[in-house]
């Protein structure tokens, strides 16, 4: 009766123990480099620092801020999405993602604001590729929006979703 018991809860410890590693290889990282990029990117363009911000900008996208952001700045591109009453950023992290291929993410994270609705959760959409010297590079973005709001739903392809750039 004892080896029994001994054998169940054996198979049961086992059992668990494949599960977690099953879903472990499975799950990607919240510390693959396509996510911290975004998640860098995001902090640094929110707190205002343009040039640690520009390092994780593909061309097109470093383009395209010339082009259309104020001041050819991304924080203040970033910083005019956003209502002036919900403040400034507190900290932006991982969400989820989409691969795309082998060296391409479809990634959401969600921001904080001090004040108001932003304070509940900001929906940001980021497209990050690796580049030919192997950097992750955002290629595209969206949102910047409460994720209550229905635009803030499947941002990679809604056509509804706000601030997509480029």
């Amino acid at each position: 009766m004892r080896n029994r018991r001994l054998w169940i809860a054996g198979s049961i410890i086992g059992a668990v123990i494949l599960i977690i590693v099953i879903t472990l290889a499975l799950t990607p990282s919240n510390t693959h480099p396509a996510f911290a990029a975004a998640v860098a990117f995001m902090d640094a363009a929110g707190q205002g620092d343009d040039a640690t911000a520009e390092t994780y900008l593909a061309p097109d996208l470093l383009t395209y801020v010339a082009a259309n952001c104020p001041n050819a700045s991304v924080s203040a591109c970033i910083d005019s999405y956003t209502p002036d009453e919900w403040g400034d950023l507190i900290k932006a992290v991982f969400r989820r993602s989409i691969p795309d291929g082998t060296s391409a993410w479809d990634v959401d994270l969600i921001a904080t604001y001090q004040f108001g609705t932003g304070f509940s959760g900001v929906c940001i959409y980021h497209r990050v590729e690796q580049d030919a010297s192997g950097a992750w590079k955002i290629v595209q973005w969206a949102g910047f929006l409460h994720c209550g709001d229905p635009a803030s739903r499947d941002m990679t392809t809604n056509p509804d979703t706000p601030n997509r750039a480029p």
